[in-house]
């Protein structure tokens, strides 16, 4: 039975992602039909410079999935650990052990990172290249059942392949980028005028606006559709140990203590937000507000809501060892 079989769905959430990438679809084809018109009305050098764009930008999505695992634990600085190496490696192992065997799946690589802040991450191109990573601090903070339903959570965006569809979702962004940044400095430079018509709108200039509007737009909804697989996760990981409030419990310590941790190591840690079981955010800051519109996650009331209703759903059947 495949993994994701044991790790249950969420209809409403499917569909919700769904639509999304379906608008991310749209936006890449009025994107390329803007290039288009684009390169007919301006001759081959636009052309070049969107396969350019598209070819630099598939290398770096191709190097981000295939060392997704990789560059995660370097960014955490975190390394492997086998059961023998510590109490604590025996104890995350154990958990790991527990839920590849609740979820029928392959057993991911385990590695600790040494910092207090607490925080789990799991990453990695498909469940057999895949890793799941916990930091002392969260270990610290957390009991067996509390530390379990964060795992179960991680290990549910391998079994979701959330970093292949991340990584598709984000293409079109990172190409927008890219030409954002090569019109910029084509235009600054004066690159960007046609010979013949010194009279017309810089084709760079005109290649940057598009470029931007595109990458705002999709940034808007790969956020969204990042906060919708959270929920998916949690959810899933709730149901898969049957225990969603060990899952709130630890959600709250968490967010609970990411105030005080000082505001430098949040700031160290940010790159790891969007594979972080919770991003790295000072709740206190004026500007957090702000930060979660733009967030990766749900905020942590939206979470708790969601695992109440798992709750009470599962409240409702009969009891039974840990229902899937």
């Amino acid at each position: 039975m495949a993994a994701r079989t044991r790790y249950a769905p969420d209809r409403g959430l499917t569909v919700r992602m769904t639509a999304t990438m379906f608008l991310l679809g749209l936006v890449f084809v009025a994107f390329v039909a803007a290039i288009i018109g684009i390169g007919t009305a301006y001759g081959a050098s636009s052309s070049a410079i969107v396969l350019f764009a598209v070819v630099l930008g598939g290398g770096f999505a191709i190097g981000s999935l295939f060392f997704s695992d990789k560059i995660a634990l370097a960014t955490a600085g975190a390394h492997e650990v086998k059961p023998t190496d510590s109490a604590e490696a025996a104890r995350l192992h154990g958990i790991v052990d527990r839920l590849c065997a609740l979820a029928d799946m392959p057993k991911p690589r385990v590695a600790i990172a040494d910092a207090d802040m607490p925080n789990a991450f799991a990453t990695g191109r498909n469940a057999d290249h895949a890793v799941v990573c916990a930091t002392t601090g969260l270990m610290r903070r957390l009991d067996n059942d509390e530390l379990e339903g964060v795992l179960a959570h991680e290990m549910s965006h391998v079994a979701h392949k959330d970093v292949q569809v991340m990584t598709i979702a984000s293409f079109l962004a990172i190409i927008a980028a890219l030409l954002v940044r090569i019109a910029f400095y084509s235009e600054l430079f004066g690159g960007g005028r046609r010979s013949n018509d010194q009279g017309a709108l810089p084709i760079m200039f005109i290649l940057m606006i598009v470029s931007a509007v595109v990458y705002a737009i999709s940034f808007l909804l790969i956020r969204v559709l990042s906060r919708y697989r959270e929920l998916a996760a949690d959810r899933s990981g709730a149901l898969l140990t049957g225990q969603p409030s060990a899952l709130a419990s630890a959600l709250r310590k968490v967010s609970g203590d990411m105030s005080r941790i000082p505001t430098e190591d949040l700031r160290a840690a940010e790159p790891l937000n969007a594979l972080a079981f919770a991003p790295a955010l000072n709740l206190r800051d004026p500007r957090a507000s702000l930060a979660k519109l733009f967030s990766t996650h749900p905020s942590l009331e939206r979470r708790l809501e969601e695992l109440e209703k798992i709750q009470a759903q599962l409240g409702q059947v009969s009891p039974g060892p840990r229902a899937l």
